[in-house]
């Protein structure tokens, strides 16, 4: 999200290595980093130590005296992460810094480490840290975070231990909510499977195989002059006597539309005609001229807007190609329409299918932005810039959706989500750090009414594990980030796909039984466990987080 919050955008590599160094000396069981010296403080307690000593163990390996001290508090592989994390050169150059940290997105993650990492005079580090940030990616090849403390312009840096505990606690509170509310999903669906009889309801098609239709793919270009927004899509169509179903993929915000070519791809071996729009504004051309200087904001609060408008217009295109053009003529049933979008794309499928931006929700909880541990509250909460009229986003040619990893809890909050009366499934992944599991997705999905509702968790799966490469990536995702086992995140994003839009979209019943915990059973593997569940009363959510 949000990046933040696609795959490339340059918010989240900054956010990342902005946290790194307030979270390290936690990580690390005191130890702290500075300029000269860091200093670090509880109350009225203070210990420092040397950059110099820091410095020499990143370059070396050695340990002097002054570091040894803390030395019996730090395990060997959390010395070694703090090695890597000192001396790892970070991709970006001062204008893509200096661009994003002055963007007002980068100034609340300033604002928010501020309160930690703080002069020597104990007020806040804002200035201090952008400064050290620019200059020390002005150096070429020498944007480190050992550089960026050299360049803090400080004879030392304090950093504040009871804000950091603060921090660290809510985090820990989060995570342990997290993982009490995700064993009690896994616990639900392995008892659906334990309660059913498994050998002949088992269905025996392996749905992330592809399908057995010929495709090929069609490139358009869209100008919708009542907005002056100019964008392409790629227009996957199978080889078929009859209309076939349509399926649009909304990309994430800074990704573009190759992220989710191989779900195109798959889709349309099944015999989908599948749309694939790139949205200007959030995607990653925004994200280039960013990182070039030319624009000077992740993205326009209007994108909330305009991308669910982009679809319609997509569809209302191949409506009217579908009457004029050969290539398409015959080909399309337009009344039968399924979305999936991921991050800010599954915000864009959860807005056609019927939630409406949540005013007032999003005036309560963008309030105390500087506090929240949720980083897609920051796109989010862009959105209260909007004009606060009511947006006709909601498209009755869409029949169902999947929204992977979606942001939605204060855009949408429970009153919007509750309106949507058609099929959705929920996809999320339990270590997802940008649109947080718990308050993302799987508190969204207890407020939705729809009674043909499915939340799936990837156990281990993070915001990026199911988005493919990109050959259009400006800023790689740190290789812990994206997470293992990919290959099979997606393919449990493909073998889930065709049987919910075969049985909501296409009207094919047969394909149901593949949307059971069972089959989930069946599809998930060890190295990234599987989970589905139909319902989860708010109740149980209140009881796992005691």
């Amino acid at each position: 999200m949000t990046y933040v919050l696609g795959k490339q955008t340059l918010l989240l590599k900054i956010a990342l290595r902005i946290f790194s160094i307030g979270l390290l000396p936690l990580l690390t069981a005191n130890q702290a980093l500075g300029a000269e010296r860091i200093k670090f403080n509880y109350g009225l307690l203070e210990e420092s130590i040397p950059i110099n000593s820091l410095e020499t163990y990143a370059r070396t390996g050695k340990i002097d005296d002054e570091l040894a001290v803390y030395r019996q508090d730090v395990g060997k592989k959390q010395l070694t992460q703090l090695r890597q994390a000192l001396t790892t050169p970070i991709p970006l150059n001062e204008v893509e810094v200096s661009q994003f940290l002055y963007t007002p997105i980068g100034e609340i993650l300033l604002k928010k480490l501020g309160k930690v990492i703080q002069t020597e005079s104990n007020l806040s580090g804002f200035y201090a840290i952008r400064a050290a940030l620019i200059l020390s990616a002005a150096e070429p090849n020498n944007f480190t975070l050992l550089n960026v403390l050299r360049k803090f312009p400080a004879s030392a840096i304090s950093i504040n231990l009871n804000q950091s505990f603060q921090i660290v606690n809510a985090l820990q509170d989060l995570v342990n909510q997290t993982q009490n509310v995700i064993a009690l999903i896994n616990q639900q669906s392995q008892e659906k499977v334990s309660k059913t009889p498994t050998v002949n309801s088992v269905p025996v098609l392996d749905l992330g195989k592809p399908g057995s239709f010929h495709f090929f793919k069609q490139t358009i270009r869209l100008d919708d002059v009542s907005r002056n927004r100019i964008f392409p899509a790629d227009i996957y169509l199978p080889v078929a006597q009859t209309p076939r179903t349509i399926i649009v993929i909304s990309h994430g915000l800074g990704s573009d539309r190759t992220s989710f070519a191989y779900l195109a791809e798959h889709l349309a071996s099944y015999g989908f005609v599948v749309a694939v729009p790139e949205h200007p504004g959030s995607d990653s051309k925004q994200l280039q001229a960013l990182l070039a200087g030319t624009a000077d904001r992740v993205t326009n609060p209007r994108e909330f807007i305009d991308r669910p408008l982009d679809i319609k217009y997509l569809l209302d295109e191949l409506t009217r190609l579908s009457k004029s053009d050969p290539t398409f003529k015959g080909r399309l049933n337009l009344e039968q329409v399924g979305v999936v979008g991921q991050s800010f794309g599954g915000y864009t499928a959860l807005a056609l299918a019927g939630a409406k931006i949540n005013f007032e929700q999003l005036k309560t909880d963008c309030a105390s932005l500087e506090d929240t541990l949720n980083i897609s509250l920051l796109l989010q909460c862009l959105a209260v810039n909007l004009p606060h009229v009511k947006y006709k986003l909601f498209d009755a040619r869409v029949k169902a959706i999947i929204a992977i990893d979606p942001i939605d809890s204060s855009i949408f909050g429970k009153a919007s989500l509750s309106q949507i009366k058609i099929p959705v499934m929920i996809v999320s992944g339990s270590y997802d750090t940008i649109a947080p599991a718990l308050p993302e997705q799987i508190q969204p999905f207890t407020w939705l009414a729809t009674p043909n509702k499915y939340l799936v968790v990837i156990n281990g799966g993070t915001h990026f594990s199911t988005i493919a490469e990109s050959p259009n990536a400006t800023v790689p995702v740190p290789t812990q980030l994206i997470g293992s086992s990919t290959a099979l995140a997606r393919r449990y994003v493909k073998a889930l796909s065709v049987p919910f839009f075969e049985t909501y979209v296409a009207e094919q019943p047969s394909y149901l039984p593949s949307l059971s915990v069972d089959y989930v059973n069946t599809i998930s593997q060890q190295s990234l466990p599987l989970s589905l569940i139909k319902s989860l009363a708010s109740e149980q959510l209140e009881q796992a987080f005691k």
